[in-house]
């Protein structure tokens, strides 16, 4: 299944498709105003936190999750001083995860930049992760935010619940496809789901809309966790993937839908090869060609877009604009991204 063949709706919403930098061109200034007041809540006059944190700045992702938030606001009364509170209280927090997530990963990089963990050893890596979950709680304290600040603990919680669960199920070894969606929700699709919630939380007081945007933004961040777990499979429009699921035993939708397809014995075997604590190039190749094989990517691709889809029927009960549209937009970048 290509990236231009997918469901109708899809093919109906978007027939061109944008670079990032064009769909977020609504609020690049507001974007480049976030930095600024990030920058200014996280200054510290302690000598080594201050050197980490200016490496840190060098790694600037592609801000997905702030401009949701200010996405978002633009849907109903517009930007304001809470969309830039909510949106840097959220970045404080997807910040602080990361590197935690290297320290207990053992990772070496992160964004083409050697980890923080790396260079300053876990113990600088798990106190910098404290220090910026600590100063988001702070802006939202000195700023009287408690409904953010509510918003947001929830999505530590589920995160937090999602990362264990993971560790049980990958322990166990004993993934099925019920278990990978709620293990997403609540690692990835609860913090995009938080984005919305606190953009629309910062520009109306409609509870509707609020709830609303928290269940768009649950199939937004569903979506795109789908999209990431293919890329370790090979999409057909990227580079040579790095396979490191594959190589971390991390049983993702295209290989569960793979399995279901299969006989005992070919799912057997492909399991006892994803067991294996090494793996050799042709035990990973095998994998990859099994999962072709049997389907699992377009299976996965087809959820992927279902996901997709119903968070644009959620904002078809939003009044129609070009804020809307440049949303719609997004969703497809999300969808149809090459990293």
């Amino acid at each position: 299944m290509d990236d231009n063949v997918s469901l109708a709706r899809i093919e109906k919403d978007s027939v061109v498709r944008k670079s990032l930098k064009e769909i977020t061109a609504p609020v690049s200034e507001h974007l480049t105003e976030f930095r600024s007041f990030f920058k200014d809540t996280i200054k510290t006059d302690v000598f080594l936190l201050d050197q980490i944190l200016r490496y840190l700045h060098k790694q600037k992702g592609k801000e997905l999750r702030p401009t949701l938030v200010f996405m978002t606001a633009n849907l109903f009364d517009g930007i304001s001083k809470r969309s830039h509170i909510a949106a840097t209280m959220i970045e404080l927090l997807h910040t602080a995860t990361l590197i935690h997530d290297d320290v207990v990963d053992e990772a070496n990089s992160r964004r083409g930049f050697v980890s923080i963990n790396k260079i300053w050893k876990n113990k600088a890596g798990v106190l910098l992760g404290d220090f910026l979950l600590s100063r988001g709680l702070l802006v939202s304290l000195e700023n009287k935010e408690y409904k953010l600040l509510k918003v947001q603990s929830k999505a530590v919680q589920k995160m937090s619940e999602g990362e264990l669960r993971q560790l049980k199920t990958a322990g166990l070894f004993n993934m099925t496809e019920e278990r990978y969606f709620q293990i997403i929700s609540e690692k990835t699709a609860s913090l995009i789901s938080t984005c919305c919630e606190c953009g629309a939380v910062s520009a109306t007081n409609d509870k509707d809309q609020h709830e609303l945007m928290a269940n768009i933004g649950m199939s937004i961040g569903i979506a795109f966790q789908i999209r990431d777990d293919l890329f370790d499979y090979g999409m057909y429009d990227i580079g040579k993937p790095k396979r490191n699921d594959i190589q971390e035993r991390k049983v993702t939708l295209p290989l569960i839908k793979a399995l279901e397809h299969s006989s005992k014995k070919e799912a057997s075997h492909i399991r006892a090869l994803m067991k294996k604590r090494k793996k050799t190039s042709k035990n990973i190749d095998e994998i990859v060609d099994f999962v072709h094989d049997k389907g699992g990517m377009d299976h996965a691709k087809k959820s992927m877009y279902e996901y997709a889809n119903k968070a644009i029927e959620g904002l078809e009960k939003i009044p129609e604009s070009q804020a809307r549209q440049d949303f719609v937009d997004l969703i497809h970048y999300v969808i149809t991204r090459k990293k």
